[in-house]
């Protein structure tokens, strides 16, 4: 039954058969926005974790079979409240549960209504995470997966090998340095999934009242002090335990007051989603940070791209590729550079020596090879 309720989530565990990002792009689109789904259903399935809240009122009653059904809904909809001031008092001597206690109306309240919205919040973060690759998605329309023709598998029958290389290297030919808004375009949806995690980390604080900022920290620092001094910060974001007050007309037509105690078993699960996501968000920034800088030295420093090329295509002949690189814009990189990923490497080797035949043929390429190969002789003296 539980396992059941994450068929959504399937199919975006389903392995790609082209790869049309890189792994940080991944960690987006598929990591992140299976987390967020998944978080989403947990939170809205109330069959496997009980009532998202139960109120209860000695001064409250009803004489139907479910007194209180009316006092739940009624505490739902207009939110609850804690006592800033009851947070710090000795719970079992004088408050009863941390922020609960009596109050007057002058006293500082602080409600919580976001439980209400926090299976739709993680839906529409996983909705804005998934946007920029359904951008690059569609820009790239199947292009990759078309000039791939299967070469990635190993086991191809060598005529037909032959022929599909042949067709690749004759478009890389054709359009040798009409990349360049390829690169561009993925580049540009890079920088939407830096700046979509940094946007998510303000938005999640502000709907959380400003506290996820230094939610994860304040957890450790609490896990490292002594506990009896100070309030669980969980407990300080999502409350247990929270007061209502539920006001009907009496007999006489006045207007009456019954201060009601809930309960949000549902808090108990969000304070460990929010943590998760806290860290979780933070390391997906840094991990995005650091491949932005490493798109940023690829960008102004071409010599780079040989060489990460190189490392990912170690069968390649070096000589072969460096011709190939010579001639190409950082758009060709790009474009040779999935193929490596999604081509085997003894088809991809193929591909790179006839494609550097095919240059020196075009007579295009000649002169760079040798000014390079002059450039490494005299480096080397």
């Amino acid at each position: 039954m539980v396992l059941a309720l994450f068929q959504p989530v399937k199919k975006l565990v389903k392995k790609e058969t082209v790869y049309i990002d890189n792994n940080t792009f991944r960690l987006h689109y598929r990591a992140t926005v299976i987390l967020l789904i998944a978080f989403s259903i947990v939170i809205t399935s109330g069959q496997y974790f009980g009532d998202p809240i139960d109120c209860i009122s000695k001064d409250f009653q009803r004489v139907d079979k479910h007194p209180f059904d009316m006092l739940d809904t009624y505490c739902w909809i207009h939110s609850t409240f804690v006592l800033p001031d009851a947070m710090n008092k000795k719970v079992g001597v004088e408050v009863a549960h941390p922020g609960v206690d009596k109050h007057t109306p002058d006293q500082k309240q602080v409600y919580h209504s976001y439980y209400q919205w926090v299976g739709f919040v993680l839906f529409l973060q996983a909705v804005m995470f998934y946007a920029p690759r359904y951008i690059w998605k569609n820009y790239e329309d199947g292009k990759l997966k078309v000039l791939v023709q299967g070469l990635g598998n190993p086991i191809i029958k060598d005529g037909e090998r032959g022929e599909k290389i042949q067709a690749l290297t004759k478009y890389l030919k054709a359009n040798l340095r009409y990349h360049n808004a390829y690169f561009w375009y993925y580049t540009a949806c890079e920088l939407a999934n830096m700046a979509n995690v940094i946007i998510q980390m303000y938005l999640v604080d502000s709907f959380l009242g400003g506290a996820f900022s230094t939610y994860g920290s304040d957890v450790l620092n609490h896990s490292e002090s002594d506990q009896e001094n100070r309030v669980d910060p969980m407990i300080q974001v999502f409350p247990r335990m929270t007061k209502c007050t539920f006001r009907q007309y009496g007999s006489s037509g006045d207007v009456q007051k019954h201060d009601a105690l809930c309960i949000l078993p549902l808090n108990i699960v969000n304070e460990k989603i929010y943590i998760i996501l806290w860290f979780w968000f933070i390391i997906l920034a840094v991990i995005t940070g650091i491949t932005i800088v490493y798109r940023l030295l690829i960008i102004f420093f071409p010599a780079l791209r040989y060489l990460t090329l190189r490392s990912q295509a170690r069968l390649t002949d070096a000589n072969h590729l460096r011709l190939v690189m010579e001639v190409s814009k950082i758009g060709d990189w790009f474009l040779l550079s999935l193929l490596c990923r999604n081509i085997d490497g003894q088809h991809y080797r193929e591909l790179i020596q006839e494609f550097s035949k095919a240059i020196t043929e075009d007579g295009s390429g000649e002169a760079m090879l040798e000014n390079s190969e002059k450039q490494a002789l005299t480096s080397s003296a």
